[in-house]
């Protein structure tokens, strides 16, 4: 079946709905906007009208731009009206009963050459489909909040959801300025189920007490480049959503200990401190932009007599090469080592300083990962527990005389930007396993969806792969923890690595 999509219906006038409205309007479609509220879907077009007036406003938009856009939309109270569409996007309510009864109605109302979709963020596409008589032309249209903003769109494929259903609505995401990609029907699709690491591990790491909440953000903004934190960005979700996708997740796969929710996000629920909407979550948001300020080590001075030298392979971080000014070939073979006198400084593995320091019988710090060692205003350090205070000491003071705030965290396998990476990675590679997405998508959806820096296939080559799994072995070894079990196909890379295929 052949879908020619010119008039579209969007089920449900409230924020979500109302902003896919917009984009396929601004897109030169015709949309109906339904509501079951009476007058609801007029309110949102109001409101859409006001948004428009403020970019004509600024110079934004034209006119002519904003008349013919809110032109093209259409409000209506009555499902009759969606009788001529040639897509359907429901964005209703969360709960699978009421959707079905919905699709049920629509499938009864619309043409046979309708393609039906659902905005769903966290109920399967499949589940939904089956109430259908031909479910083969349901797919999920994952939209992101604001959706006249957010580039990304999930086009998520059921079990029953027919090729042709699945390219009709990656084209017509595209034709709407949006970067589409596919995802099969697993919990969590690409962006909720990959990003479940980037809180998971910052919540551990406070939970140990590694460090506190805002030295975590500061060491993932401006070593690791993200725009933001995880307890910010948790904070400006909301505790309730981002809990309560953690849990669907976690329940989704049985339990699986990858995606087990933390009882401090749970407290906080409980608490009613919610974030930024109820004033306060890991952050206070009392009208004061005052944030904590990170716990950076005091000033030292290097040691009179210094010896400083690199050794081993460093190609896996030429900028921290470049940090440091210190001749290194790459051609060396064994772990990387940048010698501060007696003191061994290495980037972590997951690793701790302490078992290194046992190994090697040498005094041993260990150094978080950036994605630009230049570039980073900061570096996270972690000592192991057998160096004495000179010998920490030092490495501040050398860290801090090539221009870097130092954090000292304790001494955690892995770190905090390191094993975040990892952990991010692994989850990636675990869904294109499940055939859950294809390589590609799973960096442009976590690009386009959530601006990470890179996606994580993209920063696993840079990495590593080997680097990425002998991290993750460490980690399931020191916690004897499923949590952190490498994905098969990691292993597989590092074997095609070995062997020498691309």
């Amino acid at each position: 079946m052949e879908f020619v999509i010119k008039t579209v219906a969007v089920i449900g006038a409230g924020t979500m709905g109302a902003g896919i409205a917009q984009v396929a309007a601004q897109s030169g479609y015709q949309v109906v906007l339904f509501d079951l509220e009476q007058g609801k879907a007029e309110q949102a077009k109001s409101i859409i009208a006001e948004r428009l007036e403020k970019r004509v406003a600024n110079g934004k938009m034209s006119l002519i731009a904003k008349d013919t856009l809110l032109d093209a939309m259409y409000c209506s109270d009555a499902l009759q009206d969606v009788a001529g569409a040639d897509l359907v996007i429901e964005a209703i309510v969360e709960d699978l009963a009421i959707k079905q009864s919905l699709f049920r109605d629509l499938e009864s109302i619309c043409r046979e050459d309708c393609l039906l979709s659902t905005n769903t963020s966290s109920i399967s596409v499949t589940s939904i489909a089956s109430a259908l008589a031909k479910p083969e032309r349901f797919v999920g249209l994952h939209f992101f909040n604001p959706a006249p903003l957010m580039k990304l769109v999930e086009v998520v494929r059921g079990i029953a959801t027919s090729p042709t259903a699945t390219e009709a609505a990656k084209a017509w995401s595209e034709s709407c300025g949006k970067h589409a990609v596919i995802t099969r029907s697993l919990p969590g699709f690409i962006v909720n189920r990959v990003a479940r690491p980037f809180y998971a591990e910052g919540l551990r790491a406070l939970e140990c007490g590694v460090a506190d909440v805002q030295d975590i953000d500061q060491i993932i903004t401006q070593a690791g480049q993200f725009n933001m934190g995880p307890f910010e960005l948790m904070d400006l979700i909301g505790h309730d959503v981002n809990y309560a996708v953690t849990k669907s997740v976690y329940d989704a796969y049985y339990q699986d200990k990858r995606f087990t929710p933390s009882l401090t996000q749970k407290e906080l629920v409980e608490a009613g401190f919610l974030g930024r909407k109820s004033g306060r979550g890991f952050y206070c948001y009392d009208g004061s932009t005052d944030k904590p300020s990170v716990n950076l080590a005091q000033k030292y001075v290097l040691p009179e007599r210094l010896s400083v030298s690199l050794l081993g392979d460093w190609s896996g971080v030429p900028s921290f090469v470049e940090l440091t000014q210190l001749p290194n070939s790459y051609s060396n073979e064994g772990a990387p080592q940048l010698c501060v006198n007696d003191i061994i400084v290495t980037p972590t593995q997951g690793v701790t300083a302490s078992e290194l320091s046992e190994q090697l019988q040498s005094p041993v710090v260990v150094f978080d990962y950036c994605q630009d060692y230049g570039a980073s205003d900061i570096i996270a350090i972690a000592p192991a527990l057998q160096n004495n205070a000179n010998q920490t000491e030092a490495v501040i003071a050398y860290f801090q005389s090539k221009g870097k705030q130092v954090l000292v965290l304790d001494d955690y396998p892995g770190l905090i930007l390191w094993r975040t990476w990892v952990m991010l990675i692994n989850e990636a590679l675990d869904l294109v396993n499940q055939q859950g997405a294809s390589l590609a998508d799973v960096d442009v959806a976590m690009k386009s969806g959530v601006n990470y820096p890179l996606g994580p296939i993209e920063q696993g080559e840079r990495l590593g792969w080997q680097r990425v799994l002998d991290t993750l072995t460490h980690l399931q070894s020191f916690y004897c923890e499923e949590r952190y079990r490498p994905s098969p196909l990691l292993r597989q890379f590092t074997i095609k690595v070995k062997g020498g295929a691309a």
